[in-house]
């Protein structure tokens, strides 16, 4: 497999997002074009609680609800952290360096610019999903997760 060399970005905010904040963000950084695939990072916040007294108990937290990104229904399942992007190339940058600065105003941010995600496939990858045709898809794999990832068709 090739080894490509598409940019890619991060924005590490000051706090985690709320599922309000980060829907308006993913919807706002979504509208623009060139953007090849998005990964949200943070921890995960579980359905039922791990451990201690209530364990097994259902774990109601706001942070864990739906949000809808594009028209998409998505069941949030980590509180959000880090967003990390895939770029066609650099353009889009600056549109969505406005667009965090639109969103995030109550605390600071930071964009930056680097390589984040994987672009070759790995033992994980492997083991998860076999061969893949899609390059999209590597570097997006959570080993522990029953589900997979939830792809949403953007602007191109």
């Amino acid at each position: 497999m090739a080894e490509t060399s598409y940019p890619q970005i991060r924005i590490v905010p000051a706090r985690f997002l709320t599922p309000d904040t980060a829907e308006v963000l993913l919807n706002e950084i979504l509208s623009k074009t060139g953007i090849r695939r998005i990964v949200i990072n943070g921890p995960r916040v579980p359905e039922t609680v791990p451990y201690g007294p209530a364990r097994g108990t259902p774990n109601v937290i706001a942070q864990r609800r739906e949000i809808e990104v594009q028209g998409e229904t998505i069941k949030l399942q980590v509180q959000v952290g880090t967003i990390l992007m895939e770029l066609e190339d650099e353009t889009p940058i600056p549109e969505i360096r406005k667009a965090c600065e639109a969103v995030l105003t109550n605390f600071p941010f930071t964009l930056q610019e680097g390589r984040f995600m994987r672009s070759s496939m790995t033992m994980t990858d492997y083991a998860k999903y076999g061969i893949v045709e899609d390059e999209r898809i590597l570097g997006m794999v959570d080993p522990k997760s029953k589900t997979r990832p939830i792809i949403l068709q953007g602007n191109r």
